[in-house]
């Protein structure tokens, strides 16, 4: 656990779905949701509550950033993919690496750092799970996005991956320190 400003930075718990659930839907009501996200309101919204606890508690490591009164404002989340699996888009993952998913700040709290706060716990906790890499997919549009991933050390890997309907989104990487 992590303090940044007035915010808490820290894994959230399987018992707080109901928490997941929620800022994921505001995520999603987002401007830019249509380029951060393979995802729609309506198609999370209509999920029943069972596959919000399955996500919360078994899925990729998600860190919050939560303030005094005890709301989400900020999330990522760490996917660890394994050599010789495939990962979400059907590549082959050729080494041991994170992937970050999942990334949302709050507007009244964005430019502030805590994106980078937030970032930072999430390459602290892949790097001790032993990963050779880490990485996210952006869509080329979403300018914001890439203007961070970059300013926080990312760079392109060469890497695409296929959109339907989309651009091809560009993956980034930061390897190990």
């Amino acid at each position: 656990m992590v303090t940044f400003g007035e915010c808490v930075i820290r894994a959230a718990r399987a018992e707080e779905w109901r928490a997941a659930k929620e800022l994921r839907l505001v995520a999603l009501r987002d401007p830019v949701a249509h380029l951060a996200y393979m995802d729609t309101y309506e198609q999370a919204a209509a999920r029943p509550d069972a596959w919000w606890q399955e996500r919360t508690a078994n899925g990729a490591r998600q860190f919050i950033a939560e303030t005094p009164d005890g709301s989400w404002v900020g999330n990522v989340a760490v996917l660890i993919e394994e050599p010789g699996t495939t990962d979400w888009a059907g590549l082959a993952v050729e080494r041991r690496q994170g992937q970050l998913v999942g990334v949302y700040v709050a507007p009244g709290y964005r430019g502030n750092g805590l994106t980078k706060a937030l970032f930072d716990a999430a390459l602290e906790w892949a790097w001790g799970c032993g990963v050779e890499r880490v990485r996210l997919v952006v869509h080329p549009e979403n300018t914001r996005a890439l203007g961070f991933y970059r300013k926080a050390g990312f760079v392109e890997s060469g890497v695409t991956v296929p959109r339907e309907d989309e651009p091809d989104e560009l993956e980034m990487v930061v390897e190990r320190p």
